[in-house]
């Protein structure tokens, strides 16, 4: 349960009562249930506050557990009586995940024991945890920033290894530290523009020799950098839909059961006989997708199929990619709406018997990939070309992971920092500049919490589950 640290610090060695404190913090001791419902062989309750000594005192009989170290305990309720028998861990503020005096309890994983024991607990002078109180905690004692306490959930949550990797890399500070070193740069100019502003009868015009010009045109390169990479970071931690669109009959269904690598969708040669949204989970290349199979786009006279097609024409405007799906044997034509959108890849269907060669290639100025579903040639081209529609750096150096709000706020950041730029370089006034450069130095601050709103802080931690 130790922290993972906050990006480039080391947590103080200070008692309990001399951590830093921001405003809001409580000091009440909070308990929860650590491990899913259901049953297992282990069953954990977390505790974290000032009382956690005397809690364990009562309920280990023993107020002198050794930190960091596992005891095994029986665990008594109020007569004294056995409720189970495990392990007890005790870690010391500020060493602790929370920051504060915690306590750890194993025992073994029935509803019934874990309920019992977390009673007892309450009893004892604790309450229950609300949704993510225990990172909360930690981000407000300074263990850890946002952008780690978010990427504890997102670790938790994620679905592909790329996703996991990319989630312990924000947590280990590298989000972070590239958020800080950029905030850095602006403090930095910061600084350079107030004492210019202060000296205003220095023979040099620093204002004027190049140097500011130069020092905002590099910060937007590292901005737009940073905000494509927590592009590519919140892609993976949140995935993109993908969606099968076309005629009947062109394979798409087909092509499903193969991205899938389950038979999932009925195939058969009667046409229409898609007629409602499908959804599948895949993963392609760490990045999760939500592929849609929609029903064949054309004429119909059947109330049903006409719903589907209507339903299938929504979630082709909803798409972050559409598969056109392209008979290539019927020397079928694409469909002209759907094939002029940007974010439509033409697949190009049963080349095994219209002899086409498989792979990626240029038709009429649009990207295009021609396979066969019955015999997997060109199934990889197009997985391929798929990751490259989302524009995916080939690099995975230093990728993290990130979020919607992290993203807006880099996207606000740029779009400040584009019109300091245009400012200045219209009428070069140093006290707008210095104002500008504050307002980004801001929006910087509230990616890794420098800077955050109560309402922000209940909104973030209220999406973690009990008990971390």
């Amino acid at each position: 349960m130790s922290s993972p640290g906050k990006s480039s610090e080391k947590a103080p060695e200070v008692a309990a009562e001399e951590l830093p404190q921001r405003p809001g913090v409580e000091r009440d001791t909070i308990a929860a249930i650590a491990t899913p419902a259901g049953v297992g062989g282990v069953g954990i309750i977390r505790l974290s506050g000032t009382k956690v000594t005397d809690i364990a005192g009562s309920l280990c009989g023993d107020t002198h557990l050794r930190e960091r170290f596992a005891h095994y305990r029986e665990f008594l309720d109020s007569n004294g009586d056995v409720i189970d028998d495990g392990l007890a861990i005790r870690f010391t503020a500020p060493r602790s995940f929370t920051g504060e005096d915690c306590l750890e309890l194993q025992c073994h994983g029935g509803r019934y024991v874990l309920a019992r024991l977390l009673q007892r607990c309450l009893e004892l002078g604790a309450r229950e945890a609300r949704a993510g109180e225990f990172t909360e905690r930690a981000f407000l004692n300074d263990k850890i920033d946002l952008v780690q306490a978010e990427a504890i959930a997102d670790l938790i949550a994620a679905n592909s290894d790329a996703a996991a990797r990319q989630a312990q890399a924000s947590l280990r500070g590298v989000f972070s530290d590239a958020v800080n070193s950029l905030a850095g740069d602006v403090t930095a100019l910061r600084v350079y523009v107030e004492a210019a502003l202060d000296f205003p009868d220095e023979d040099v015009d620093f204002l004027s020799d190049g140097k500011v010009a130069a020092s905002l045109e590099s910060l937007t390169a590292g901005l737009q950098q940073l905000l494509d990479k927590a592009r590519e970071g919140a892609l993976f931690q949140a995935g993109a839909q993908l969606v099968l669109a076309g005629k009947p009959n062109a394979g798409k269904s087909s092509l499903l059961n193969v991205l899938s690598g389950d038979d999932v969708a009925i195939v058969t040669s009667i046409p229409g006989t898609t007629r409602d949204l499908l959804k599948e989970n895949i993963v392609i290349g760490g990045v999760p997708f939500q592929v849609v199979d929609t029903a064949g786009l054309r004429t119909s006279d059947d109330p049903i199929e006409r719903e589907g097609i209507r339903r299938a024409e929504t979630a082709i405007r909803d798409a972050d990619i559409t598969l056109l799906v392209i008979d290539d044997d019927a020397e079928d034509s694409p469909t002209t709406d759907i094939e002029s959108k940007d974010s439509t890849l033409l697949v190009f269907n049963k080349i095994d018997r219209s002899g086409r060669s498989p792979g990626f290639f240029q038709h009429i100025n649009k990207d295009a990939v021609a396979l066969s579903v019955h015999t997997g040639a060109g199934i990889d081209a197009l997985k391929s070309a798929i990751l490259d529609k989302l524009g995916l750096q080939q690099t995975t150096d230093n990728r993290f992971s990130a979020r919607q709000r992290h993203i807006q706020a880099l996207e606000s950041a740029r779009e400040q920092l584009e019109g300091c730029r245009q400012r200045f370089s219209e009428n070069g006034a140093g006290e707008l500049l210095a104002e500008d450069l504050k307002l980004i130095h801001a929006t910087l601050g509230q990616i890794t919490g420098v800077l955050s709103s109560d309402e922000l802080l209940g909104e973030i931690f209220a999406s973690f589950c009990i008990g971390k």
